[in-house]
Formats: C-alpha cells, structure tokens, sequence
C-alpha cells in the first residue's frame, strides 16, 4: 500500500515541476555509493546510515549498487559480503514498491556487477521491475522526466560489465563517464575524466573519501557546503556537463540535496 496518496497527484517529477520538461541527460540525481551498505540494516563499515527505502523516500534518485554471487544467489554486498548482504530480488523489491507508488519519480541504478547478466534480468523479472525498465539507444536524445514518467519507464539501469543483453542492462561506458573514485583528503578529488569518454552525455562525479573506508566524519568534510557546490561547479566548468550523478557516502550528513537544487537551477 503506498502512503498517503502516493504522490500520484503531484504535477512534479523528481521534486519539482520545473524538472518535468528537462532530458535526463541534463538533470542532477543525487545518488549514493554502496547504497545497499547501511548502518540501519547492521551492516559493517557502512557506507550510507539509511536503507533503500528510507534513501527513496528522502530524495535519493541514483544508487549504486553492488552485486555479488553467495552460494550460487545474487545478493547486493560490497567485496566481503560477510560484512553485509541483501538478496538482490529483495533489493530490487524495495526500488519497485517505490516507483509503484511513485509513478512521475525517476530513478537510476549502477550496478558494479560480478554476476551475469541471466542472473540481473531474472532478479529483476521476480522482482516485478520489467514493466519499468527503459532503454535508452545510443546517439539518441533522451526523453524528458515527464515522458519517462507517461510511459511508466521510471528506472533507468546502467552496468560497469555484461551490458548489452537483455537490452535495458545498458553500459555505462557507452553513455557515461565518471572522475577518479579514489581520494582519502578534500584536495584529492578531481574533476579529471578517469574512465568513459568526456564526450559521453552523463557524468558521475564521484564524491567522497575513502581511508581506508567511508566513515561520517570523511563526510562531513565533503558533503558540506561551500565546499561540496563550489566543486561540483568547478567540476561542471571543466568537464562542460552538469554532474548527473554526485555520488556520496553517507548522504545524510551535509548539504547533498542543496548542492543538487543548484545544479538543477532550483531555488533552494
């Protein structure tokens, strides 16, 4: 049952209704990394306190997400999956609720795949999520947020491996580029093209720090403003692409969905 009237009503798409006319392409989503990893649901060395659930709920729209093979299952976990794990289709299930309830709200998934692609489409297929899956053909304009949301094709899925089949499960890349996704201090952070093409149309930026995992105060030093908008737009100066996808530990803390209304030309 979704909540309340489960924002069915709302003439907005993704928080605001200046976002409907837009192409994907040319939105900022804010996005976690190692969304499965959660301090609510016990993990060890988490990297974000909420689950997915709680992260949709609150306006996360990118999630990057970890699969792994335990005992011949996929399940979401991040290298060691003793530290934590999440059945994949469980997972899933929780993006699907969400967008059920949530028909004009746009969401991406980036999967770090060490599993086939047989074994992505059939968690996906038990998981009810093939009605809402959209596959963007390269070299093509990307559709609006709003007809996106009309068509009912609200989760767009990109992989780091195994792209290609079945056609949804598309290559990240091919369609987008990321900066480098290791810095343990502020000041090693780049906006420098690490992997992808610069002329690929969506940019991940990585933001965040690792020493020698996520923790909140590495956060904090990041995630906060001025520092966190002043680099994305120095970011979005060098590379000529708005950051689709800042992506950050621990979204929590900080000024994640200020700096995104910006990059989005959105009052805050």
């Amino acid at each position: 049952m979704c909540p309340d009237d489960g924002g069915r009503t709302t003439t907005a798409c993704n928080g605001s209704p200046e976002l409907c006319s837009r192409p994907f392409d040319q939105v900022s989503f804010a996005t976690t990394h190692n969304a499965m990893s959660s301090a609510d649901e016990g993990w060890v060395v988490p990297n974000q306190e909420h689950a997915l659930a709680r992260q949709l709920a609150d306006g996360i729209r990118g999630l990057m997400l970890d699969t792994h093979e335990v005992e011949g299952e996929p399940y979401l976990c991040h290298a060691v999956c003793e530290l934590g794990k999440t059945p994949l289709v469980d997972g899933l299930g929780v993006i699907r609720d969400f967008l059920a309830c949530h028909p004009r709200e746009i969401v991406t998934i980036i999967f770090e795949s060490y599993i086939t692609p047989e074994a992505t489409a059939a968690a996906f297929e038990a998981a009810g999520l093939l009605p809402y899956l959209h596959t963007q053909p390269l070299g093509e304009p990307w559709p609006t947020l709003d007809e996106l949301g009309a068509k009912g094709s609200q989760l767009v899925v990109f992989t780091d491996q195994g792209a290609g089949e079945p056609p949804w499960y598309m290559d990240q890349w091919a369609h987008a580029f990321q900066n480098p996704y290791h810095a343990e201090a502020p000041e090693e952070l780049s906006c420098a093209v690490d992997r992808g093409s610069g002329d690929n149309a969506l940019f991940v930026m990585n933001h965040f720090l690792t020493k020698p995992v996520a923790t909140p105060e590495l956060a904090a030093q990041v995630n906060e403003n001025p520092f966190f908008l002043e680099r994305a737009e120095a970011c979005r100066a060098e590379r000529g692409k708005i950051p689709a996808f800042p992506t950050v530990d621990f979204y929590s803390i900080g000024d994640v969905f200020d700096v995104v209304r910006s990059l989005n030309g959105l009052a805050p």
